[in-house]
């Protein structure tokens, strides 16, 4: 009986958004413990004690070291992993495909073309490129989209189709590389990123966009709610089913596109935290959105604190960690059933 009424409790609204609040806390704590811990390990070492004491009063040059060397790293991984975990769940919801992803689906391949292209042919718009690689991103979705929606949104075409456009920009990258004698590696290589070189400039082209897309992505929770439903209920009820997924889909583009302007093509991430934060949260998107992009946050740091310090003094990026977990933890959410992420 007691079993019982505990069950009906946290079946209402109350005690959803009961348990909701306390594992955003609990992420939340555990994100502010890894920021502490990813500031104070590595080839500089301090305490905590004195860490904090140095982080507030300024006068312990070995803190104001690793605040200088450290902190653009931790913050872009910060930025970069919650703006691509969030742009995830944007385009899930907008193409109703649990499957998607930016760097599957030419977002990513389209943005650092871009990126890549302005910063050789016009290098005075250095401080623009985060805008022309929002272009560039929009112009890959825009294909996908535009070839694969000819019967209705059907997940497969949609996949293969993302897939050979983000081969096409892949290619079209090492062919700039290649004939401007800066060939880096066959395209699979370019998602080797390593962030160790960033800097507090790229920090403020993060600072810049991101927060700004995550609250416009917060405040469509509404709208990817109704993307979910059947189009012909949506339409039912009055609304422009095609202007929704219009501005879920530039969101949606524009985070990604600004995220792998910064730190490249950073596979499954997008993927796969979705996926973990929809079976701790649920698919309401006003839990969803936030709760994820806190997670992306917390796994691209964790990641890429662990290359860093674990094998030190070698450095592993973190988007090995994030090809070889992710794809394993995809088969196992398959594994669970038929329909991931929109089957609760």
């Amino acid at each position: 009986m007691k079993m019982t009424a505990a069950v009906d409790a946290t079946s209402r609204p109350e005690g959803r958004r009961s348990a909701f609040f306390i594992k955003l806390l609990v992420l939340s704590a555990a994100f502010v413990a890894l920021l502490v811990f990813s500031a104070i390990f590595g080839s500089l070492k301090v305490g905590v004690v004195q860490f904090l004491t140095g982080l507030f009063n300024g006068k312990d040059d070995l803190v104001n070291a690793i605040i200088d060397l450290r902190f653009p790293r931790i913050l872009i991984s910060a930025l970069a992993g919650a703006a691509l975990a969030c742009s995830g769940c944007l385009l899930q919801a907008c193409l109703k495909n649990p499957l998607a992803d930016p760097g599957i689906i030419g977002v990513s391949g389209g943005a650092q073309f871009m990126d890549l292209l302005i910063g050789m042919v016009l290098p005075q718009l250095f401080y623009a490129k985060p805008l022309f690689s929002f272009l560039g991103g929009a112009l890959g979705f825009g294909l996908v989209y535009v070839l694969s929606v000819r019967d209705g949104l059907k997940p497969l075409r949609i996949i293969l189709t993302g897939i050979a456009i983000n081969a096409m920009f892949l290619g079209l990258v090492s062919g700039l590389k290649y004939f401007t004698g800066q060939l880096m590696g066959a395209a699979p290589g370019l998602s080797l990123v390593n962030i160790n070189m960033k800097g507090w400039q790229d920090v403020g082209f993060l600072l810049t966009y991101i927060p700004a897309g995550l609250v416009a992505a917060i405040l469509c929770a509404r709208l990817c709610d109704l993307l979910l439903l059947e189009e012909k209920t949506v339409s039912g009820l009055g609304v422009r089913v095609g202007r929704i997924r219009f501005i879920v889909s530039i969101i949606a583009v524009f985070l990604a596109s600004i995220a792998s302007s910064i730190v490249g093509i950073i596979s499954f991430l997008a993927l796969i935290v979705p996926h973990l934060a929809r079976t701790l949260v649920g698919n309401a998107h006003r839990r969803l959105l936030p709760f994820a992009s806190l997670l992306g946050a917390f796994i691209f740091l964790f990641f890429d604190t662990l290359g860093r310090t674990v094998f030190a003094p070698v450095e592993v990026p973190a988007s090995i960690f994030m090809m070889v977990i992710g794809g394993p933890v995809f088969i196992l959410l398959f594994r669970k059933g038929d329909r991931i992420g929109y089957g609760k």
